[in-house]
């Protein structure tokens, strides 16, 4: 969940499924602008929400899902920031390499800056595992999936690799 406070506790305790958050960010500012419902549901609530999440336990943690951003959320103050945020609470953190598409502000972490989070938080111990990146080449990874009303024509697609390839050496 992107972090419907109202609803978590709810869903765990009729349904009792182990729960994701879509997290990506430890300060209000940069979560709203990441993930909008954020403005709604505040960091302080959501963690909250997670903290009071029934039959919690080192067996059934929360995972939190985190997307790495270059220059954006993928500091060591950053990792720092998290282990704070999240202190108490049993957790997995699944450390997410952003996949670009056509027209975005963001950029994929350098793998070492991935690393280096990964064992940060790894090391205040969180199981911290790096999602392997699939299906970019052709934008079908996880957050480059558009509606058919939305996707790049192939053609302009395949334009716009072409030239990725000419300019950088690879698309």
């Amino acid at each position: 969940t992107s972090g419907v406070v109202p609803e978590i506790f709810r869903t765990g305790e009729e349904i009792g499924v182990m729960l994701a958050i879509s997290l990506h960010a430890t300060n209000d500012d940069l979560r709203d602008l990441l993930v909008p419902i954020n403005k709604k549901y505040p960091l302080n609530e959501l963690i909250a929400a997670c903290r009071a999440y029934p039959g919690l336990s080192n067996a059934k943690r929360i995972t939190f899902e985190y997307v790495m951003l270059k220059d954006v959320n993928d500091s060591i103050e950053d990792a720092k920031a998290l282990v704070k945020l999240l202190k108490g609470i049993p957790a997995k953190i699944n450390l997410i390499p952003f996949n670009p598409w056509p027209g975005t502000n963001y950029q994929c972490s350098d793998w070492e800056t991935i690393e280096k989070f990964a064992d940060y938080i790894n090391n205040a111990g969180y199981a911290s595992p790096i999602r392997t990146p699939r299906g970019r080449d052709i934008l079908a990874a996880c957050g480059q999936l558009k509606s058919d009303s939305e996707r790049m024509r192939k053609v302009d697609r395949l334009a716009l690799e072409a030239m990725m390839i000419a300019g950088h050496g690879e698309a």
